[in-house]
């Protein structure tokens, strides 16, 4: 089944956001904004974004490579950032989207660091660093929305995580994933404007 995704990325990783929206392979109707909206004022032009792009899609592909950082820059990211928040925002109109963040190669070693053994529970877990250094808090905070464990499971996270090379080789498998995170339990536990 298609589903209509939107796709935030900085603007100097647009040939992965191309290959996504071109992609004959990908099942997928195309919601992404592909032209600058011609204004400064940020409220304006999220409030475009939302109505024009956002408001029947179902998906938010978030692509996160080197300048997708929390930490490169406030300004520098203000537009992922609301992205991300009228994605995650669920109202009456516009109801919230799964968010699928897609790694792209150059960021493997910053995010995926291996595994450790755990003191407290006795086994192995998988160490992903997804912070203010690889992605914003929009994105990191609904990764890894807070709880009492000693680790996250996937049901503890609402955002997807993949490698691009996985993603590439069955977009749709991961893209079906966040799309069914909007109902899971995990969903109600959003938010949209992290500290």
């Amino acid at each position: 089944m298609k589903r209509k995704c939107f796709v935030s990325f900085k603007t100097e990783d647009v040939t992965y956001k191309n290959w996504i929206c071109e992609n004959p392979n990908i099942d997928m109707i195309d919601k992404s904004l592909h032209e600058r909206i011609g204004s400064n004022n940020p409220d304006y032009i999220m409030r475009r974004i939302r109505e024009d792009y956002l408001s029947d899609s179902t998906v938010t592909i978030h692509l996160i490579g080197q300048y997708s950082a929390e930490t490169y820059g406030p300004t520098e990211q203000e537009f992922i950032k609301r992205e991300l928040q009228a994605s995650l925002y669920n109202g009456e109109v516009n109801k919230r989207n799964g968010i699928l963040g897609v790694v792209f190669p150059s960021m493997y070693a910053s995010v995926y660091g291996g595994s450790n053994f755990c003191t407290t529970c006795g086994r192995v877990h998988n160490q992903v660093y997804i912070n203010d250094s690889t992605t914003v808090k929009e994105f990191s905070y609904n990764y890894y929305i807070p709880h009492n464990k000693c680790a996250w499971s996937e049901e503890d996270h609402y955002c997807v995580l993949v490698k691009w090379c996985n993603f590439e080789g069955d977009p749709e498998r991961y893209i079906e994933q966040a799309y069914m995170k909007r109902t899971a339990p995990i969903a109600e536990k959003v938010r949209v404007y992290p500290q």
